[in-house]
């Protein structure tokens, strides 16, 4: 029996490419492309003009070639599904499947970003923003696993924030990065000056945990994610795993990037978001406050509105609770005292191997 990657003889029950191309759905143009790619290989090719010529025994491998196509699936990884036996294949194509799944809910959550940016910035070009006040708790745990807790968190009137420590004197690295930023909390500042007077507080964390290793501290180092408030704007600073949410119409939102070798992965698609919590490395961090000179926050500025509910949390919490909980629970908690405790209580349901940190605030009129 001549094998897919072999050429046959001529002979009778061999299928014009015109014929074959009907009976497994795929056109002409198709099958000269994956014959070119050693993806499905003619039967018979003729050496005087060219025509090729398939064996019906080949129209299975066509069709499976035809069904992974209309799932999006490349090219070159259809070609490693159709080598493997058919429960690796079905294996493969389930995790491929895994992935345009959770690829997709990434630009759902994008568009939904988006549609709601936008929209907001085309009302505030007719209407001027009106100022905000904020409504914050915040909460840490130690979780169920780790001995010491090395989250730190911040909920204030201007400010809200969270850090990670890490490394043997983490927890110090996490309340003096915290502390550089408090400050903020007495400066009455002009939405212009947010993003500037953050960047500054977050050099000065870093600049402190470096002399925490100048005076002989052991190693650490930890995560920083913040809003600071100044009328109708948030100016946003992140670096590292831990995470910033807004829930608003529409939906729960996700503001940050983790900057992780875990997150790496995924965005080059060697790893699925379900993958990544129970990833060997989930802890490797490529961006983090730990006094080194390279240091590079992540800076924006976010329109705030009335009615809103901001999250911000260490990966102790958004590594245990889906963004579907995360949701849940946000929505049903009337405020955010309730909200934090009732994060908290998910995740140490959900096993807690990690310290806990979360802070949740609600954006209100100055007069509400």
């Amino acid at each position: 029996m001549t094998g897919y990657g072999e050429r046959a003889e001529p002979g009778a029950g061999l299928l014009t490419i015109g014929a074959f191309a009907r009976a497994c759905r795929l056109s002409p143009k198709a099958l000269r492309l994956y014959d070119d790619l050693g993806l499905l290989i003619p039967a018979h090719v003729d050496p005087l003009n060219g025509y090729r010529r398939y064996a019906p025994a080949q129209l299975e491998r066509a069709r499976l070639v035809a069904w992974l196509r209309r799932l999006g699936m490349p090219l070159a990884r259809i070609r490693e599904v159709c080598a493997l036996p058919p429960d690796g294949a079905a294996t493969a194509v389930a995790a491929y499947w895994e992935q345009v799944e959770a690829d997709t809910a990434d630009r759902r959550d994008l568009a939904f970003f988006l549609v709601d940016h936008l929209t907001r910035k085309g009302s505030t070009m007719t209407t001027t923003p009106s100022p905000v006040t904020l409504r914050a708790a915040a909460l840490t745990d130690g979780g169920l696993v780790r001995t010491a807790n090395q989250d730190a968190v911040h909920a204030g009137r201007r400010l809200l924030a969270v850090a990670d420590g890490y490394g043997a004197d983490g927890g110090r690295a996490a309340v003096t990065a915290l502390a550089e930023l408090t400050a903020l909390e007495a400066r009455d500042l002009a939405p212009a000056d947010l993003l500037g007077a953050l960047e500054e507080a977050a050099h000065r964390a870093n600049r402190a945990v470096q002399r925490l290793g100048a005076e002989g501290a052991a190693e650490a180092g930890c995560t920083l994610t913040a809003l600071l408030r100044a009328g109708a704007r948030l100016a946003l600073l992140h670096i590292g795993d831990s995470r910033g949410y807004v829930l608003r119409g529409a939906g729960l939102v996700r503001l940050t990037h983790d900057h992780s070798f875990v997150q790496s992965l995924i965005d080059e698609g060697r790893l699925t978001p379900e993958e990544a919590p129970g990833h060997p490395q989930r802890g490797l961090l490529t961006r983090a406050l730990d006094g080194g000179e390279a240091f590079a926050p992540e800076l924006r500025l976010l329109d705030a509105r009335p009615g809103e509910r901001y999250l911000l949390c260490t990966d102790g919490l958004h590594t245990v609770l889906p963004p579907a909980i995360l949701q849940e629970v946000l929505t049903a908690a009337p405020g955010p005292e309730e909200a934090v405790r009732e994060l908290v209580a998910r995740a140490r349901e959900a096993g807690a191997p990690d310290n806990i940190g979360c802070v949740v605030a609600d954006t209100a009129a100055p007069d509400a």
